[in-house]
């Protein structure tokens, strides 16, 4: 079975930004809230994690279940894009509009790997 290329589009930039928590850990370390413990490791899991699943949603026996991981992640992380918005320094000096656009894309991005899933996890 043949994968959609859009499917490739949606892997390569999770593959980019998974690479990119080990390339630029302080961008990330900026926005893990102040309230977790071990910001160094939740970056660098959360970023293989994302080389992870951009790697397995390449394979079409477990695309599927991959993009439920890859939803789960969405959601795990979902606290950060509220730490952008409600802490100054965490916002990295990005417009606050541009914050608050942030938020609803994350649905949208979970909406773009529930088109993958191939519907109920069960």
């Amino acid at each position: 079975m043949a994968l959609p290329w859009h499917l490739y589009v949606m892997a390569s930039l999770y593959l980019l930004a998974g690479l990119n928590h080990f390339r630029k850990p302080g961008l990330y370390l900026k926005i893990i809230p102040a309230y977790l413990p071990w910001h160094k490791t939740i970056n660098y899991v959360s970023g293989a994690a994302e080389i992870i699943i951009a790697i397995c949603l390449c394979f079409p026996e477990i695309s599927a279940v991959t993009a439920w991981a890859l939803i789960a992640l969405l959601i795990v992380i979902f606290p950060a894009n509220i730490y952008m918005y409600t802490d100054e320094k965490a916002s990295l000096n990005t417009p606050r509009w541009l914050l608050m656009l942030r938020l609803p894309l994350q649905v949208v991005l979970v909406i773009w790997a529930y088109i993958y899933t191939d519907g109920l996890p069960f």
